[in-house]
């Protein structure tokens, strides 16, 4: 397992042709990258045996994870670190696995206006391995990135849609590639940061919210499914974020204090529009309208819309209330624009809808949906439709965003959710709310738990 071949070919990263010491003497003069650095000691040290080789001892005697290897996808933040530890605490064997994303533009900014995977956040993520007494290796996952998430999250605007990278990020990058990764690293789990929590009933996993409403990031797990859960470990769900700062200061954890990471962690500036217009393949100039269908003005390209949007609207001044963006048509160039009430509807069809258990519920079952990631829990009706779904609200719902999730929930637990497609046009109004059938989960002959029996 010495060949530097190996090691590139399972951990993805760049080595130099032949590994002597004049290399590691090129490493400790800093002439060498962070990649082949970490991986380059790796191998002159001997860690590549522990690893594909016989499995070390535990770290504890006793607990849950005794025997057992996990890798913990380590950002360098404080969450991924405190999950690392707790797990070195249950007698798990740790990898931490920092995964390299999107190349650093400035690492002379301000910690908070980095992009991700910056040098300081490796040392920070091998810091605290160093502490918890855990290797940690640096993996190159950028090719990924760029693939599903950066060129996905261009593609969105150009089509007109807004798009949560997160949600491709944990789809693709942590739940497909990293456990690939794992299973060559011979471990039983993997493990990451998120405030979410996973309990096993009988025979059926099931994914629920984590116990810091605030903190909650089921949301964008709803992709998981059975065969996911059953080897992923949330050591941190079941924490709100001031004990898991407490833990990792009792702990002594070098990023107890660390500030948390930004939303979209490869636009630290949070400028969208800058980041996207030099990589569009696609620019859609049109009209902007009314919903008489009178043009209003004219817009440079689809791009630079979402559905509720009011602010940065390029609209001559008169009008007597705020105009919103309500409709956005990338084939023609169309965006729409009216008054906040035209903003509000009961209805939207979703595409690639995705079901926890693995079995789509009855039609019309009743359940709680969310359409933004910190947005209120809605009673509402869902009709399962091939791998897409109806979903008709008790209420009517503002800005209901193309590109965005909608996820499903009864009480705590994640049942599943799908990507919005479209808002649909109202109805009759005096037509019976569709969500009449219990809960049930279709061929299994039994309600979900806590399923609400009252007529919405």
């Amino acid at each position: 397992m010495r060949n530097p071949r190996v090691l590139e070919a399972v951990f993805r990263i760049r080595l130099p042709s032949s590994l002597t010491f004049k290399h590691k003497k090129a490493l400790n003069r800093g002439q060498i990258g962070v990649e082949c650095r970490l991986a380059c000691y790796a191998i002159l040290m001997g860690e590549m045996y522990s690893i594909l080789g016989n499995r070390a001892a535990p770290n504890r005697s006793d607990g849950p994870g005794r025997g057992k290897r996990v890798v913990v996808a380590m950002s360098g933040g404080v969450d991924s670190s405190v999950a690392a530890y707790l797990l070195v605490e249950q007698g798990y064997e740790v990898i931490g696995v920092t995964m390299r994303l999107f190349a650093v533009t400035d690492e002379n900014a301000a910690r908070l206006n980095r992009s991700c995977c910056s040098i300081e956040d490796v040392d920070d993520a091998r810091d605290v391995c160093r502490a918890i007494g855990a290797k940690h290796y640096f993996m190159n996952f950028e090719k990924e990135f760029k693939k599903y998430v950066v060129d996905y999250f261009v593609s969105e605007y150009e089509r007109g849609r807004t798009p949560h990278p997160c949600l491709a990020c944990n789809d693709k990058l942590k739940f497909e590639f990293l456990l690939r990764r794992a299973q060559f690293m011979d471990a039983d789990f993997v493990a990451t940061g998120h405030y979410a929590r996973i309990e096993q009933h009988e025979d059926e996993w099931h994914l629920k919210r984590g116990v810091d409403p605030s903190k909650d990031q089921s949301y964008v797990l709803f992709t998981l499914g059975q065969e996911q859960l059953s080897q992923l470990l949330l050591p941190i769900g079941e924490f709100d974020k001031d004990e898991i700062r407490r833990i990792a200061s009792k702990a002594g954890l070098p990023v107890a204090d660390k500030p948390d990471s930004q939303d979209i962690c490869f636009i630290p500036s949070g400028d969208y529009k800058a980041f996207v217009e030099p990589r569009l393949t696609v620019k859609t100039p049109g009209n902007i309208v009314d919903s008489d269908g009178v043009v209003l003005a004219r817009h440079d390209g689809v791009h630079r819309f979402t559905v509720g949007q009011r602010k940065g609207l390029p609209l001559p001044g008169g009008s007597p209330r705020p105009l919103f963006v309500t409709d956005i048509d990338p084939d023609k160039g169309r965006v729409t624009v009216g008054y906040a009430e035209e903003l509000l509807r009961h209805r939207l069809a979703a595409g690639g809808v995705k079901w926890v258990s693995g079995v789509a519920p009855d039609s019309g079952a009743r359940v709680e949906a969310r359409i933004r990631y910190h947005g209120a829990d809605i009673p509402a009706a869902v009709i399962p439709e091939g791998d897409g779904a109806v979903v008709e609200f008790e209420s009517p719902q503002r800005s209901i965003t193309p590109g965005q999730a909608v996820v499903f929930y009864d009480g705590d637990r994640v049942l599943g959710g799908g990507m919005i497609d479209r808002a649909l046009p109202e109805v009759d109004t005096s037509a019976p709310f569709p969500g009449r059938t219990s809960l049930r989960t279709a061929g299994r002959g039994h309600a979900f738990e806590g399923a609400s029996t009252t007529t919405l």
